[in-house]
């Protein structure tokens, strides 16, 4: 045998061995991957409260950065008003609106509260109405199960969760002041930080692309929700129902949870009404009309209006919303698309996680902000000039 071939037998053995390497290298990777991931978790949930409140004040304070920007240029006669005159009466007015919803929460909390116990006993009636169209056996089971259930305990925890509202509430101020404060300097910052003016144009672009859509969409869902909320007031008005303020307000609120949220809202418009008239035909024509309202304005005029702003995976919507309703609560449902949002711009932008994008859009085709959409600062600068 050469010394050339004992030379090139030595050799053959190394690329099985570097393919090991590579293989040990992909599993580290792997394990690492998933211990990162399991700890993003465990800080989400952790600091749900504080993150919570956070990704609230962002979409507060870039729903109104544009107005900001657009009264900055106005001019009344010979006096112009000021970027932080702008800024601080569009801080001024979230603040003003935000304690006032809370206020007006609270109290028809409280006034759930105090009328709840004396339809305690209508309602154990009407739920055992339901079930004895099934077997008098289960009127009578359904009947001792719902007596078993403490509900003062329930009552109080809903009062605590009110209270926990107001802190929320102060928080999310607080931090939509300190973003007021800082959106001057964001664009420097931003340049500073990534070391390359075209690279921080081209993030300016991503973020303007989320806050676009994410922005459509909570006005859209905001309008539909005040109709159907008013509908469904005047609704219960009109039968002359309790808790039509409780219930209007329900309905807005639950109208931002896509999908379930409307028909949580409708079920539970049909128990109130049950509840409280003695014909279940009553109960059920209420319901039928709270159905038609919802599907009019949730399946009609919503994506009218909505239009292709979204561009979204229904099925996507579905996992955001169990993903994020399992991290954070009711809280996590509200947020779920808006995030949703984000996540499949950011991803559309990076090559490795396309994929990621794709699956979450709607037709497989994420949309991608054409370079020029957004003005940078000197060309914002030189219309305020103007």
């Amino acid at each position: 045998m050469t010394p050339h071939e004992i030379e090139h037998a030595a050799a053959e053995p190394q690329p099985a061995n570097r393919l090991s390497l590579v293989d040990r290298y992909r599993l580290q990777t792997w394990f690492l991957g998933i211990i990162a991931f399991s700890m993003i978790l465990f800080l989400l949930v952790q600091a749900r409260f504080i993150l919570i409140s956070l990704v609230i004040a962002i979409i507060l304070f870039s729903l109104t950065a544009d107005a900001i920007t657009a009264f900055s240029r106005l001019r009344i006669g010979s006096w112009k008003i000021t970027n932080w005159l702008a800024s601080v009466g569009a801080f001024a007015m979230i603040a003003v609106l935000l304690l006032t919803l809370t206020g007006i929460i609270i109290s028809q909390v409280n006034t759930v509260v105090t009328t709840t116990l004396g339809y305690t006993d209508q309602a154990i009636a009407a739920m055992a109405r339901l079930a004895a169209w099934i077997s008098p056996e289960a009127e009578q089971m359904v009947e001792t199960s719902i007596r078993s259930i403490q509900v003062s305990t329930y009552i109080s925890t809903l009062a605590g969760q009110a209270s926990n509202l107001l802190s929320a509430t102060t928080l999310v101020i607080l931090f939509v002041g300190f973003l007021f404060a800082e959106r001057l300097w964001f664009n420097t910052k931003l340049e500073n930080l990534l070391h390359d003016k075209a690279q921080a144009k081209r993030v300016g672009r991503i973020i303007h692309s989320i806050v676009r859509r994410v922005n459509h969409y909570l006005l859209v869902k905001t309008g539909v929700s005040v109709a159907t909320a008013l509908a469904v007031y005047l609704l219960m008005e009109g039968f002359r129902l309790d808790f039509a303020g409780p219930m209007a307000i329900l309905t807005f609120v639950l109208n931002y949870i896509p999908s379930v949220g409307s028909i949580i809202a409708t079920i539970l418009l049909g128990l109130v009404a049950l509840i409280q008239v003695t014909e279940p035909a009553t109960a059920l024509l209420v319901f039928v009309l709270a159905g038609m309202v919802q599907f009019v304005l949730g399946s009609v005029i919503d994506p009218m209006l909505m239009g292709r702003a979204l561009r979204v995976s229904s099925f996507g919507i579905i996992i955001s919303l169990a993903f994020w309703g399992a991290l954070w609560g009711i809280a996590g449902m509200f947020l779920a698309v808006p995030i949703m949002v984000a996540t499949m711009i950011v991803c559309s932008h990076i090559p490795a996680a396309r994929p990621v994008a794709v699956l979450l859009s709607r037709e497989g085709l994420p949309e991608i902000e054409e370079a020029g959409t957004v003005p940078d600062e000197g060309e914002r600068v030189r219309a305020a000039a103007e």
